[in-house]
C-alpha cells in the first residue's frame, strides 16, 4: 500500500474504538439490538470499524428505501439459513413499516427460488442419467 493511504487509514483507524461504539448504538436502534457478532468483533476495533461500516452502507443503499432492504435481507437470510439474522431482519422489517404479509410473500418468494434453484440442479443431473428431452 502507498505510505500516503496507509497514513490515511491508520488516521482513521485511530478513531475506531469510538466509531464502533457509535456504530453499535447505531445497529441497535436499526435492528432493535446488537448482533451477537457484534461482541466477539468489538475486540478487534480497526476490524469491526471497517466491516461494519461496509455492511451498514451494503445495508442502507441510496437506492432504496428501508423497508424493502430490510425485505431483501429477509430473504437473504432465509435462502442462507441464517435463522439467527432471519430472525432479527424480519423484527427490523416490521419495525421499517412492512407488513406480516409482506414479511411473509417475501419467505414464500424465497422459498419458491429456493425451491427452483434445487430442482433446476437435480433435474438436469437426472435427465443426463435417465435420458429423456
Amino acid at each position: 500500500m502507498q505510505p500516503d493511504n496507509e497514513q490515511l487509514i491508520d488516521d482513521f483507524l485511530a478513531h475506531a474504538d469510538d466509531l464502533g461504539d457509535d456504530i453499535v448504538a447505531d445497529v441497535k436502534e436499526m435492528l432493535g439490538l446488537v448482533p451477537f457478532i457484534f461482541t466477539i468483533l468489538r475486540d478487534r476495533p480497526d476490524v469491526f470499524a471497517l466491516s461494519t461500516i461496509a455492511d451498514y452502507r451494503t445495508s442502507r443503499p441510496d437506492s432504496l428505501d428501508s423497508k424493502t432492504a430490510e425485505l431483501i435481507a429477509v430473504a437473504a437470510a432465509a435462502s442462507a439459513g441464517a435463522d439467527s439474522c432471519l430472525k432479527v431482519h424480519i423484527g427490523a422489517a416490521l419495525k421499517e413499516g412492512a407488513s406480516r404479509d409482506e414479511v411473509l410473500d417475501t419467505l414464500l418468494i424465497a422459498a419458491m427460488i429456493g425451491k427452483t434453484r434445487i430442482l433446476a440442479s437435480s433435474l438436469r443431473q437426472f435427465r443426463e442419467v435417465c435420458g429423456g428431452k
